[in-house]
This record gives C-alpha cells, structure tokens and sequence, in this order.
C-alpha cells in the first residue's frame, strides 16, 4: 500500500469521526432544553433547581393545601418527608385532589413550582367512569 493511500485513509478516519462529534454535539444542544428531569419535594427542598430549569416534580397533593381562585390553583406536593408549593393557572385533570397522586412540570420561582402542567396519577387499578361497570 503507497503512502498516499494511507493518508487518505487517516483523513478519512478523522474526517468521519470529527462529523460524528459534531453530530453528537449539535443532538445534545437540540435536546438539553426537552429533557425534563423528575424530582421529589424532598429532592426539590435539598438542592432547588435553578429558576431557568424545566423539571417535573411528583408526590401527593397534601391534603387541605389546594386553593382555587378562578383559574389559579394553588397546592402543595409532598412526598411524606417534604412539601414544595406549587401555583397552576388553568383547568386540572379530573382526577387532581387531595390526597392523590400529582405530577407537575414548570419552574421553581422563590421556592414555588409555577407550573405549566398539572397531570394526576392514577394506580393500573383506575377504570375512566366512561368504562366503569362495562366487561371487557
């Protein structure tokens, strides 16, 4: 093999891997503002997220915490040890009360989660009253 195929081989090795870091780079930027991490209140209470941060936060909605004036809800999340307040402005899912299980994603603004979506647990046990009393 002449050294001038050898060179045009480590180029091309070079140039393919240069393309492939640049690809996973370009991936990595498009994706670092769609990736939502999940956090417990305990977790959001220890280290808070920065305010520019998207997370989600889960637990349950503490009993006697909601408060509802117009479209803004106002609530706590705890997870048995802590409790972050949690304010949403719009319509919550049919199954959000107290005592069940809650996710919302949004900000953390002054030790509030000022969220962007509210969306309620339910166990593999859960029928949609639609179905309810149906066999299927």
């Amino acid at each position: 093999m002449s050294g001038l195929a050898k060179r045009r081989r480590v180029r091309l090795v070079l140039g393919s891997m240069a393309l492939l870091a640049l690809s996973a780079g370009l991936l990595g930027h498009a994706f670092r503002d769609g990736i939502q991490f999940f956090r417990t209140p305990t977790e959001v209470a220890e280290r808070p997220p920065d305010g520019r941060e998207v997370f989600r936060i889960g637990g349950i909605v503490e009993p006697g915490s909601v408060e509802r004036a117009g479209s803004e809800v106002r609530f706590r999340v705890t997870d048995g040890t802590s409790s972050v307040a949690v304010v949403y402005v719009g319509i919550t899912p049919d199954l959000f009360r107290e005592g069940e299980g809650v996710i919302a994603t949004g900000r953390l603004v002054g030790g509030t989660v000022q969220a962007s979506q509210v969306l309620a647990r339910h166990d593999e046990e859960y029928t949609p009253r639609e179905l309810a009393g149906m066999e299927l």
